[in-house]
């Protein structure tokens, strides 16, 4: 077993850096992350470039430290990496933790300006199809591919992405998968939060409500969702829809247009972004994920596995695996292939399906074994 670099200090300062606390998969991967690191083994900070985020308020309080680093913009490059440079000098961290591409980046250039800090980076993504993002996006992954033998430690959350970045340079040696955590105390099954959303959206307990969760981009591909929802339509007049998550407006005009050319905008709701996601799941009767590439570990996937909702995926990224043979599994971006899904999905014991699938989490997906796998990553890997 590798010498743990930390051996002789009974506390360390472990400081993470991602872009923002807005509501996402990965920002409430880190949420959980800190939440639950011993606390008497770690002094923990989190520095985030913009302030405002939906869920800064969940970390109020705590033993954690949220320092802002009040980035003006794209363009506020000089005065951000001052405040950067100067809250690192002041926080001497024995471990610098990124969250995804530029504070991965970001990890190397301050381990040049302080050599005895480890660098870990943060890796949550697989399959990405760069011609569906910006320039800084591709560029941001070249330089990610050529710099990553520069970290101590790449943590990846999938399966999928570890091979993926394999592929693409990425040091085999540095790379280590550690699945997401799944807080099932926080989602869990509920019958009460069922009928209450249910009743905000005007869902009779007799119809059947297939929900999308994930923000409005072209990777979770909605287009094949509302597709396979018109075709569903014509066999079935007790089915609803509903889509939860935010995007660009371009892009969520788009969506809008494609369910009224389909003629289902009556049966679709676009919920937008929800903080009470626990309360949301438990109103689906199925969850799905539509997603075309791209994907690393679903959140959306096991958080409605917990709350006990049967799921139909794409397989695409760890998709498969999360669900095994608790759910269907479809080819990506085929509408008929998810119709097919759904109605063998409708056509089985759905509450056996919604227990069998929260019991997979418990057992696999833990946040207590998060924390422990993170935990001895910390100690052991660095």
């Amino acid at each position: 077993m590798q010498q743990s670099f930390f051996i002789n200090k009974a506390k360390f300062n472990i400081t993470f850096i991602i872009r923002s606390l807005n509501y996402g998969g990965a920002e409430r991967q880190l949420l959980t992350l800190v939440q639950c690191l011993e606390k008497e083994r770690f002094n923990i900070t989190v520095l985030y470039f913009y302030s405002g985020g939906t869920l800064e308020k969940n970390l109020k309080d705590t033993r954690v430290q949220l320092i802002s680093l009040d980035k003006g913009g794209r363009w506020d490059i000089v005065g951000f990496s001052w405040r950067l440079v100067s809250q690192i000098r002041r926080i001497k961290p024995d471990l610098l933790h990124g969250y995804l591409g530029i504070p991965n980046l970001l990890t190397i250039c301050l381990k040049m300006l302080f050599p005895s800090t480890r660098v870990i980076w943060g890796v949550r993504a697989s399959n990405i199809d760069f011609s569906c993002y910006d320039w800084l996006s591709r560029l941001v992954f070249k330089l990610e591919c050529m710099f990553s033998r520069f970290a101590d430690l790449i943590i990846v959350n999938s399966r999928a992405g570890r091979t993926y970045h394999l592929e693409h340079g990425f040091p085999a040696d540095k790379m280590l998968v550690i699945p997401n955590g799944i807080d099932t105390e926080h989602f869990k099954p509920s019958l009460e939060t069922r009928a209450k959303v249910r009743t905000e959206w005007e869902i009779s307990e007799d119809t059947i409500l297939i929900g999308l969760v994930g923000r409005l981009d072209p990777m979770k591909d909605h287009p094949t969702f509302l597709r396979a929802a018109a075709l569903l339509c014509k066999q079935r007049q007790d089915v609803r829809f509903v889509c939860v998550g935010t995007g660009s407006e371009s892009y969520a005009q788009k969506l809008y247009q494609l369910a009224k050319k389909l003629d289902i905008s009556e049966k679709v709701i676009w919920a937008g972004a929800r903080a009470d996601m626990p309360m949301v799941y438990n109103a689906l009767d199925i969850a799905t994920s539509s997603s075309s590439y791209g994907e690393g570990f679903s959140n959306a996937i096991g958080e409605a596995m917990a709350c006990s909702v049967p799921c139909v995926v794409t397989d695409v990224g760890d998709s498969s695996w999360i669900v095994d043979d608790t759910g269907l599994v479809v080819l990506p971006q085929s509408s008929e292939a998810l119709l097919a899904g759904w109605l063998t999905c409708l056509g089985r014991d759905r509450n056996a399906m919604g227990l069998k699938a929260r019991s997979r989490i418990v057992e696999h997906f833990s946040v207590k074994q998060l924390v422990e796998q993170t935990e001895e990553a910390l100690w052991l890997k660095v």
